[in-house]
């Protein structure tokens, strides 16, 4: 009676296998990401070079933010330090026509005028040097130039 039973329920199992559409609807679902994998992978592969050029793209930015913070701060040393030569040259200069004065007057000696115009040469050779380096000319930085390197 077993026997009889078997072949008809395997031959009613594969019936209703076949013509069972929801049946063939979950198993393809189910199988779906099995064939998707290779897609899947490449959209991960994908979205990991984005992420790693948006890194790269943050790393750039940030550099070159530091560099121009850096060039800014360079550039304003080399203005305040031909700035501070230019001072220096005003007062030598000063002093040498003091101690010519003086020395027209009798208060000075002309060792003292010599000396005193030694330190304009001196202050008019610092100043050009300055100038050499960098410090007083027309690409020294503004405060607006200062204010985009820090990020505004």
């Amino acid at each position: 009676m077993l026997q009889d039973n078997a072949p008809k329920l395997i031959r009613s199992s594969k019936k209703d296998l076949f013509t069972d559409s929801e049946t063939w609807y979950a198993a393809f679902n189910v199988s779906q990401p099995v064939f998707q994998g290779g897609a899947l992978r490449s959209s991960l592969r994908l979205a990991r070079a984005n992420w790693q050029e948006a890194l790269f793209s943050y790393q750039q930015s940030v550099q070159n933010a530091l560099e121009q913070v850096c060039d800014s701060l360079v550039a304003s040393q080399k203005d305040r330090e031909f700035r501070e030569q230019q001072e220096l040259l005003t007062q030598a200069a000063q002093t040498d026509q003091l101690s010519e004065v003086l020395y027209k007057n009798g208060g000075a000696s002309y060792l003292q005028v010599l000396t005193s115009e030694t330190n304009y040469f001196s202050a008019e050779l610092n100043l050009v040097q300055a100038q050499a380096r960098g410090g007083g000319g027309s690409n020294s930085p503004s405060a607006s130039e200062y204010h985009k390197a820090v990020g505004g």
